[in-house]
């Protein structure tokens, strides 16, 4: 009685067979290990463009070249941040997709009827804060690269009140780049609470198939 009750505590589906992947599922199953790679990749980069950077402003070369990459080095760490970031959630996404397959088999392999957790609230939370603040570090990245160029073209033209703007928004796009990491990180966590229902839904469940099959 005491695991049926527990059971009841969730919602669930009931079929003859396991149930597939869901839409999430499948995105995270094909996309966290191209996310990975792009991170991989992106940060390096920003590295080499950083040293760059660097190289320029000690020699004193290039202003608007230095001014450039000041603002591309932002945006391809920008691109990093988003990118690995993606790959966890996807990673997240693609557990849960082998637990929800993985349980119905089992159910289905002892010949009883399969009950399948519904997507909880907190997945589904998952994804729409992910969502956000993927859009809010794309936009960074776009913005900081179009001010690349506008800074270059202020250097050269020797405006200093383009520049002064320039770096209002600079300041503005790292307040971004805050809030989104944050989302992010608020996505992940409600990801890891979403792995714990299910594991406690799969447990509970499989207490009740050993107690059918006694029975």
């Amino acid at each position: 009685m005491a695991t049926a009750s527990l059971i009841q505590d969730f919602d669930v589906s009931e079929s003859s067979r396991a149930l597939g992947l869901l839409p999430p599922m499948r995105l995270g199953r094909k996309l966290w290990a191209p996310m990975l790679l792009m991170a991989v990749m992106a940060f390096p980069v920003a590295a080499v463009l950083g040293i760059v950077r660097a190289s320029l402003v000690a020699d004193g070369d290039s202003p608007d070249t230095v001014a450039l990459l000041g603002q591309l080095t932002t945006a391809v760490m920008f691109i990093g941040f988003a990118t690995v970031l993606a790959a966890i959630v996807f990673a997240i996404a693609r557990i849960l997709g082998a637990l929800r397959t993985g349980g119905g088999e089992i159910q289905e392999a002892v010949g009883g009827k399969v009950v399948t957790l519904n997507l909880p609230g907190t997945a589904k939370l998952m994804i729409v804060l992910m969502m956000m603040a993927m859009m809010g570090l794309v936009f960074a990245v776009i913005v900081h690269i179009v001010l690349g160029f506008v800074a270059a073209d202020a250097v050269n033209d020797g405006n200093a009140g383009r520049l002064a703007t320039i770096s209002d928004w600079s300041t503005w796009m790292e307040a971004v780049r805050r809030l989104s990491v944050a989302v992010y990180l608020t996505s992940v966590s409600l990801g890891l609470a979403t792995i714990v229902r299910v594991l406690r839904f799969q447990a509970a469940r499989i207490r009740e198939l050993a107690g059918e099959r006694t029975g």
